[in-house]
């Protein structure tokens, strides 16, 4: 029995594919990427298997943060194209069949933004309220954001004497979210780009977002609640997915009343976390242990799963003993550690260009309860450029083909070199492959699609008989999908107890091949040095003769 599933509900087992316009595609030959680029290779998304776009921020910026220091949030940064070639990029996405959502930043803008340029001009500023000011510096956190760069939250304009917040960088002022004038300007946003087609927001920094909401001003979780209800009246299946880095004990609140009336999806920060640790250990217990603890999503709400996003890889949520243990492992050098708490790495590096691994790593995370979302380039083994400042390391341009394919002027930021360099990591080679990593993703998600028992069902941890073995089963409807991981560099057998399903048969998804469940006892299972299985379960077909002797 195949299960079904709503439309309305697509973020359910949605594919997500994170990217920024300005390292995807140069469509006019300045070096920078633009949204001509962009649509260029729609097909190629498509042909990966994409169903949703998520965009890093667009938007005209003063360019101090890549992006995320917004001076303008109804536009397009005159650097990517225009907003007609937004609308353009827009229409060829949906005729592929893909939604787009965009990243919100509202928690700040730059300090060059008209609203913090009037809200500056004195106390008695129009828009002063606009932002956060007192007299004297507020209480500090007991960690800044960015350790390296700021040492307070804090800073004085010199012009009126007092200071003003900024959970991030100085040049980047916090909006006021108590102000009632605030909010209602961020639902106007939302729905100026949702009338452009835009399907929903990754919302940036969530936390700091609602953090400063005074109690005078409302519950703080009421800012998501109005926004969401905003969206869902414009548009009813559009989507809110929120980065909130925090413990599940804290991070459920954020999904709203138990009805997921606030985000719709929430990154698993945790899961991710201990994945790593699990990898470095070659040994499933960190991650089975985080997937026990982890609640259940609302009904209408679902976790994003990910390796890597376009940050640093966070391990703040481990232990300092765990933590070292993951930097020895991936980013023994001191350069490739950022912040004292997580890695500026990519995967390919932290493997030592190990196909098998990453394969390994993929497909786990393609196989785990919940919507799988791709940083671009991933699909390739795109590298990291270490010589590249900061979490910028790993925001590389996208290499289409052995020059680089990119743009035909000098990229607006340096490829990496050596053997992750172009001339060895490509799309063009890979589509070639049949063994490529890019082939390897497009059987995944293509799998992934066929079973919505892996988004959608009911997860359950299995003993595998072996400390370096995760195996788990998804049931829905009736229907179970089974995946078995070896995360070890032996090889090994698994022995899996599946209750209920003696005497079915278990189809290999990645390969050719059934295995039998015995009527007792657990199911064997092979598997070579980090290999992988997922294993679709069905009712035994008896044989031909006993059809035959049955009509007799």
């Amino acid at each position: 029995m195949r299960m079904t599933y709503t439309s309305d509900l697509w973020w359910k087992n949605a594919v997500v594919y994170c990217l920024d316009v300005e390292t995807f595609k140069d469509g006019d030959g300045d070096g920078i990427g633009d949204f001509r680029g962009l649509t260029q290779e729609i097909d190629y998304l498509a042909d990966l298997g994409v169903t949703c776009l998520w965009l890093m921020p667009f938007y005209p910026t003063a360019n101090r943060d890549d992006g995320y220091d917004v001076t303008d949030f109804y536009s397009v940064d005159p650097r990517l194209g225009t907003l007609g070639d937004f609308v353009e990029f827009m229409r060829t996405a949906h005729d592929r069949g893909m939604r787009v959502i965009a990243d919100l930043v509202v928690n700040h803008t730059s300090d060059r933004h008209p609203w913090f340029l009037e809200a500056r001009k004195g106390k008695d500023a129009p828009m002063r309220d606009w932002f956060v000011w007192k007299d004297e510096p507020g209480p500090e956190p007991e960690q800044v954001v960015f350790p390296d760069q700021e040492d307070s939250v804090w800073e004085r304009d010199d012009r009126s004497g007092q200071y003003y917040l900024h959970s991030f960088y100085k040049h980047q002022p916090d909006l006021n979210m108590g102000n009632p004038e605030v909010r209602d300007e961020i639902s106007r946003i939302l729905g100026f780009w949702m009338e452009l087609g835009l399907a929903g927001f990754r919302v940036d920094a969530v936390p700091f977002l609602i953090e400063n909401v005074s109690p005078q001003l409302g519950e703080p979780h009421e800012v998501l609640a109005g926004l969401r209800a905003f969206m869902t009246r414009r548009k009813g299946n559009s989507v809110l997915l929120g980065e909130v880095n925090l413990p599940y004990k804290e991070l459920v609140s954020y999904f709203g009343d138990g009805l997921g009336d606030e985000l719709t999806m929430c990154f698993d920060f945790t899961v991710m976390q201990r994945a790593w640790l699990a990898l470095a250990r070659r040994e499933a217990a960190p991650l089975v242990a985080a997937l026990r603890e982890r609640p259940d999503a609302p009904k209408d709400a679902q976790w994003a799963t990910f390796l890597r996003n376009h940050d640093e890889l966070t391990l703040d949520q481990l232990s300092d003993e765990e933590r070292q243990e993951v930097f020895r492992a991936f980013g023994p050098e001191e350069r490739m550690q950022i912040f004292g708490r997580g890695l500026r790495r990519r995967m390919p590096g932290m493997f030592d260009g190990d196909l098998r691994r990453m394969k390994l790593a993929y497909s786990l995370m393609f196989s785990l309860p919940g919507t799988p979302v791709i940083f671009y380039g991933e699909e390739i083994g795109l590298g990291e450029n270490l010589d590249v400042e900061g979490r910028m390391a790993v925001r590389t341009p996208m290499q289409w083909s052995k020059d680089g394919g990119f743009s035909p002027a000098e990229p607006v930021r340096p490829m990496p070199g050596g053997r992750f360099g172009p001339e060895h990591v490509n799309v063009e080679d890979q589509k070639r492959d049949t063994d490529s990593l890019l082939r390897w993703f497009q059987l995944l998600i293509e799998r992934y699609r066929e079973c919505p028992e892996l988004a959608w069902g009911e997860y359950e941890p299995l003993d595998a008989g072996h400390p370096a073995v995760h195996a788990h089963r998804s049931d829905a409807d009736g229907a179970t999908v089974v995946a078995v991981h070896n995360l070890g560099d032996e090889a090994v057998e698994a022995e899996v107890e599946l209750d209920g399903l003696a005497g079915s048969l278990l189809t290999d998804l990645l390969v050719d091949g059934t295995v039998e469940v015995p009527e007792s006892g657990p199911v064997r299972l092979p598997l070579d040095p980090y290999g992988t299985r997922w294993l679709r379960v069905s009712a035994r077909k008896k044989p031909a003769e006993d059809a035959s002797i049955k009509a007799h």
